[in-house]
């Protein structure tokens, strides 16, 4: 491929072997976004937005696809026509390393100064200079506050190393181009005021203000007022300051800094808290630095080791005679004693504006002694532990880095092998969990190995069991901090800590943690609040607990050490029954038609939470829904398979409820798998009914009747006749959509036979109706009719929401069937109602009734509306057999309205599903083509 070049600072241009390529503007515009965004796949969806906004013509989709086109012949002329490529889900640039200047420039920009005159050296003139769309304002203003970011930076490292002179020409163009810009403006002084030129920065100063008050109403902030106070005193130097080293790839944390660096005067001491590793003292010292203008009598710090291997923690007695040493007070004026010592801190302090940074904190009582006080200093604490009783102290609770931070960090120590692997490089970050020690950990072992990719590292961080001992150096690793923090809890906080970690789901309340530890809730509560507090654990909702991942990995690790193989067992056996007996109950609740009555599962002596209608049940089962099927999986792989049946069975009504048939399906298999190995028959045949059902509503004929078949040998076999029922319903479901009408009687018959023997009610009712509905598509009304009446007559008795849906919906296609369009609207309408409560799937099967019942009488426009809303919920939910009958209906509309190139859309939209389905609605859709 040729050598190409993409030029986006500037006006757009895309040149090859030293010539430019041409391209239309609107096209170059299109190209433009596609690099923006290289190696992301961008849907058309989102590139018509981009390019036209939220009014985009009607041609824009087409539009798209002949921009693409002709980008892609532009590219031709220099064998690249690869660069723009078509994915299922839109178009991806994919370019290399240093083919984008606007990358290249991001890359440059994050390096010393020297690369930062590189990157600032790609710009030639306004971004995106001469093409138009929606995208490119917005684009243009962030790409500018990009380059002026980088300028600052820039300027504060030639300031820092002494070359002032070099900036005042550059400094002075982007201060008239940018007047308001109160960083540039602060830098274009002390360069004049560090040149000799005092009055010329006060003048600049005068002038700011100004302009800001003239245009905005404001004054200057305090940091420009300190700059115009050092001009002012004509101090040209820096205070010494004993403030550790500030990293100079320092990245994120733009919340964190902006509250540390404008808190109010007044604020004498703030705390920042986090768990290990996540960079506590190095936001603290950056923020030191930041603040040095604020504060300028000095910039002290004490180290008390409360979380440092090997040594005790600092006694506040020895670290009050650091600081006052920091402060120049000599030895033989510091007393023996810690409250002497306390007393001259904050005498010495008194009068003066200087900022402590004590780290590495235990509690609160260890730092008491070491607050300024009432002076003008401040204090930025750091601990592990939330420091709750600092009355009146901000806190700040720092978290792990954005994937836009960690990729920055990353990068940064990496340089510029991290921006050939992109991929591999997110990998790395995810397994690192975003935690700033172990990226930097990473990072560093990626750079002092320069055989490895990034994608070899990511290999060795896949492996779980050895990912923390990956993340170590000789010198400092993640699970050696873990380690420390976890020795310090009590030994109950610790237990609790370990057992947690062999909890299979991703986050856990107080009730299971109970029974996981086998403690009263009160308590389990305490111990994991008191885990929150120290970091060792994460709350993304209330009353909902996780582990970072990696804390996850030490835990679970621990627990493997410390406990003995019958506690796991007896630990993880408590909590399943935990989830299995409030699944019950919660499935009681919600679903009290079931066709399957479940053995219920005893009483475990856990206390649960209380559960007292249906809104509660499904609150809880929405909770816990991705535990549970987390657990059910767990259970099913080692050895709680009647757990794990338990859960398969129990949930699946909820989950295509909730359109997640595809989770149902694999606990459902991972189910059989378990039930097998244990040769537990009736539960297998029962599974082998739930895969039938689940196929059934996915819309698979052919795995539905498979299941079906072995559902009902298996059932038969293991004595379990409304198993067996349940294997021919839905192999008879099978059959009807194959339009094979008489196999399908056959197979509902021998189910209402042994729904009837078994005295199942709710089988009984649901069976009725399939008969109504054979009888219909086998031309008998009347014995439909019938069928459907004694259907309705049991249903209304049980009181069976589902039940009395299908049945009103069979009434309603007999109606129609018949030509009683009135009627047939009114029954569909009724089962639309009860469907509401029932969940997507019922809706979008009810208003495509809606639909073809408004086709058959004629009022084709009605039609459009309900199929497209069955069309859109059933596109939602995933609902393969429910979209393709919407498309259908759709296409017959449209026909019957005159707008063919539309009806054919649909039509070939519905012949793909329905024949990956085995549907023979598939001649139907055929016909409309």
């Amino acid at each position: 491929m040729t050598s190409m070049r993409f030029s986006l600072l500037g006006p757009v241009e895309v040149s090859a072997g030293g010539h430019t390529l041409g391209g239309a503007p609107r096209h170059r515009a299109m190209l433009a976004y596609l690099l923006l965004n290289a190696g992301s796949t961008v849907s058309t969806d989102r590139l018509i937005e981009a390019m036209w906004g939220p009014t985009p013509p009607e041609t824009a989709k087409a539009q798209v696809q002949a921009s693409v086109m002709a980008i892609r012949r532009m590219l031709r002329a220099a064998q690249a026509e690869d660069i723009v490529q078509t994915r299922p889900a839109g178009y991806a640039a994919v370019t290399e390393p240093g083919q984008v200047d606007v990358h290249e420039f991001r890359r440059l920009a994050a390096g010393d100064r020297d690369e930062i005159r590189q990157a600032l050296g790609l710009w030639r003139g306004q971004a995106l200079a001469d093409v138009q769309a929606d995208y490119v304002s917005a684009t243009r203003a962030l790409l500018e506050e990009q380059r002026l970011t980088a300028l600052e930076r820039l300027a504060e490292l030639e300031l820092e190393a002494g070359r002032h002179a070099v900036l005042l020409d550059e400094l002075a163009a982007e201060v008239i181009n940018h007047p308001l810009r109160e960083c540039l403006r602060g830098q274009y002084m002390l360069a004049l005021h560090r040149s000799g030129r005092q009055a010329e920065a006060l003048a600049a100063a005068r002038d700011y203000r100004t302009t800001l008050a003239e245009q905005q109403g404001l004054d200057p902030s305090r940091e420009f007022a300190a700059v115009e106070e050092a001009v002012l005193r004509d101090d040209r130097h820096a205070l010494m300051s004993f403030l550790p080293y500030d990293v100079p790839d320092f990245a994120g944390r733009e919340a964190e800094l902006e509250r540390l660096t404008r808190l109010p005067d007044g604020v004498s001491v703030v705390a920042i808290d986090g768990m290990a590793g996540i960079g506590k003292t190095t936001l603290a010292v950056h923020a030191g630095h930041l603040l040095a203008e604020r504060f300028p009598d000095g910039g002290l710090f004490v180290d008390l080791q409360a979380h440092t291997a090997g040594r005790d923690p600092v006694d506040p007695g020895e670290a009050l005679e650091i600081l006052l040493r920091q402060l120049g007070v000599p030895a033989e004026r510091i007393p023996p004693g810690t409250s002497e010592r306390a007393a001259l801190w904050r005498a010495e302090l008194s009068g003066l504006r200087a900022l402590v940074v004590i780290d590495n904190a235990a509690d609160t009582q260890h730092v008491r002694p070491l607050l300024p006080g009432g002076s003008g200093s401040m204090a930025v604490i750091t601990s592990r532990r939330r420091l709750t009783d600092l009355d009146g102290a901000p806190a700040i609770s720092v978290d792990v880095l954005s994937e836009r931070d960690a990729v920055e960090l990353f990068t940064g120590v990496v340089g510029p092998r991290a921006w050939e692997e992109p991929t591999a490089v997110a990998e790395v970050l995810r397994l690192c969990g975003f935690l700033p020690l172990a990226v930097r950990i990473a990072a560093a072992r990626l750079r002092h190995r320069p055989r490895w990719t990034v994608d070899y590292l990511a290999v060795r961080l896949r492996d779980q069991s050895r990912r923390l001992a990956e993340l170590a150096t000789a010198e400092r690793g993640v699970a050696a901090a873990f380690a420390l923090s976890y020795e310090q809890l009590s030994p109950d906080h610790r237990r609790m800590f370990r057992l947690l970690g062999l909890h299979p789901g991703q986050d856990v309340d107080a009730y299971a943690a109970a029974a996981l530890t086998d403690l009263t809730v009160t308590r389990a509560e305490s111990l994991l609040e008191d885990l929150l507090d120290a970091h060792m654990l994460i709350q993304q909702e209330p009353g909902r607990y996780t582990f970072h991942d990696l804390l996850r990995d030490h835990a679970r690790s621990a627990a493997g050490l410390e406990e003995r193989d019958d506690s796991r067992k007896a630990a993880l056996t408590r909590l399943f029954a935990f989830y299995t007996h409030v699944t019950d109950l919660a499935a009681d609740l919600t679903y009290p038609d079931k066709v399957l009555p479940i053995p219920r599962e005893p009483a475990p002596g856990l206390e649960i939470p209380a559960l007292s209608d249906r809104a509660d049940a499904a609150a809880w089962l929405d909770a816990e829904l991705p535990v549970l099927l987390a657990v059910g999986a767990h259970a099913a792989e080692r050895d709680w398979h009647t757990h794990a049946f338990f859960l398969s069975t129990t949930l699946f009504p909820f989950l295509e409820e909730r359109g997640r048939r595809g989770a149902a399906l694999t606990l459902h298999l991972q189910t059989l798998s378990a039930v097998r190995r244990a040769a537990d028959l009736r539960s297998e045949g029962r599974t082998l009914a739930d895969l039938a059902r689940t196929h059934h509503a996915l819309g698979n004929v052919a795995q539905a009747a498979q299941y079906g078949r072995e559902a009902i040998t298996t059932c038969r076999a293991a004595g379990d006749p409304e198993g067996e029922a349940v294997g021919h319903h839905f192999l008879g479901h099978s059959l009807e959509r194959q339009d094979d009408f008489h196999g399908a009687q056959e197979h509902y018959q021998q189910a209402l036979e042994l729904f009837q023997a078994a005295d199942n009610r709710v089988g009984t009712g649901v069976l009725l109706t399939d008969m109504g509905e054979i009888h219909r598509h086998l031309g008998k009304p009347d014995l439909a009719r019938d069928y459907l009446e004694q259907a309705q007559r049991i249903n209304h008795e049980i009181g069976s929401p589902t039940s009395l849906w299908n049945t009103q919906l069979a009434l309603g296609n007999l109606h129609s069937a018949e030509g009683e369009h009135d009627a047939a609207r009114r029954a569909l309408e009724h089962a639309y109602a009860i469907s509401r409560d029932l969940g997507p799937h019922l809706q979008a099967e009810t208003l495509n009734a809606l639909g073809a019942a408004a086709g058959a009488m004629g009022d084709h426009n009605q039609a459009l509306i309900d199929h497209d809303a069955a069309l859109a919920l059933a596109t939602e939910i995933d609902d393969l057999n429910e979209a393709a009958h919407g498309h259908l209906g759709l296409a017959k509309a449209r026909y019957a309205l005159g707008h063919t190139a539309l009806a054919r859309t649909h039509a070939q939209s519905a012949l793909l599903l329905l024949e990956g389905l085995g549907n023979p609605a598939a001649d139907a859709a055929r016909a409309l083509l």
